[in-house]
């Protein structure tokens, strides 16, 4: 199921960028300025195609998590989940925006991760696997986490498309994005929701911690970049409201808060997993 999910994600991949490439840079400025129909989205067969790269992504990332009645739960499949998490979501905005952009970056990502679980093995095992408490901060955890990864290439895109309109001309691969101020609505709308979700997760894992992890809470690495993540996407919404925040400013403060909570989890396990080779 990971062969078959990265070669699925690898083909639309190269089918995406063989197709965005198409068209001239200034006719792709006047669309991103001015907010014209630019190239159309994903045809049925792409949807179609997406939708079984999904699906088997899926199989295969339970097929890693769950075994027996252990769970498994390190760095690769954390990454394998959010970046998941991440296309589905794209899937489903792509019915009502224009993302082929975002799919243009998306999918080396998704090809490179539904690998990722095959690739390295996962010692470490959660405690309390039965826990719905546990379940419910891990899935508003992978869920804010998706989010926030969604957020991250918006800003990427927007800062790309941004600087392309101050020079006149943009990349034709950039064809399919919606008009800038409809991208920066798409982002603080994701940025809304995800930080609802962070906020859950810090908050579960404050007030459950002796049941999520049968010990008390202790500011460890990944606590302490969780909360710098939730006060810098904090301090985002805040200067958004009350002062306009908008443009460089903002995606600045986004991939800021990215880094921070991918340093959070990800890198964390990444450094005790395979750096340090502990499981704990």
């Amino acid at each position: 199921m990971h062969v078959l999910a990265a070669a699925i994600y690898t083909a639309l991949s190269l089918q995406s960028w063989r197709t965005s490439w198409r068209g001239s840079p200034n006719l792709v400025a006047s669309q991103l300025s001015l907010g014209s129909a630019g190239l159309s989205g994903l045809t049925l067969v792409e949807r179609i195609s997406l939708l079984v790269a999904l699906a088997a992504h899926a199989i295969s990332i339970r097929m890693a998590i769950f075994d027996g009645a252990q769970m498994h739960f390190g760095f690769a499949i954390a990454l394998s989940v959010m970046v998941w998490l991440a296309i589905v979501l794209f899937w489903i905005e792509s019915f009502f925006a224009r993302l082929n952009g975002l799919l243009a970056l998306g999918l080396p990502a998704a090809a490179l991760t539904s690998l990722l679980p095959a690739l390295f093995t996962e010692p470490h095992i959660l405690a309390n696997a039965s826990s719905p408490a546990l379940r419910l901060h891990l899935l508003a955890a992978m869920l804010a986490y998706s989010l926030f990864t969604l957020a991250a290439l918006h800003a990427l895109l927007m800062a790309v498309a941004e600087r392309g309109l101050h020079r006149g001309k943009i990349s034709p691969w950039l064809a399919s994005l919606p008009p800038l101020l409809t991208m920066e609505a798409i982002l603080f709308r994701l940025i809304h929701i995800a930080f609802v979700l962070l906020t859950l997760t810090l908050v579960s894992g404050v007030f459950f911690s002796e049941d999520l992890f049968g010990k008390a809470l202790k500011f460890d690495h990944k606590t302490v970049f969780a909360i710098i993540s939730w006060l810098i996407f904090a301090a985002l919404l805040i200067g958004r409201h009350l002062r306009g925040w908008r443009g460089k400013v903002a995606l600045r403060w986004t991939l800021a808060g990215f880094v921070a909570l991918l340093l959070a989890y990800v890198g964390t396990r990444f450094v005790l997993e395979i750096i340090l080779n502990r499981s704990t």
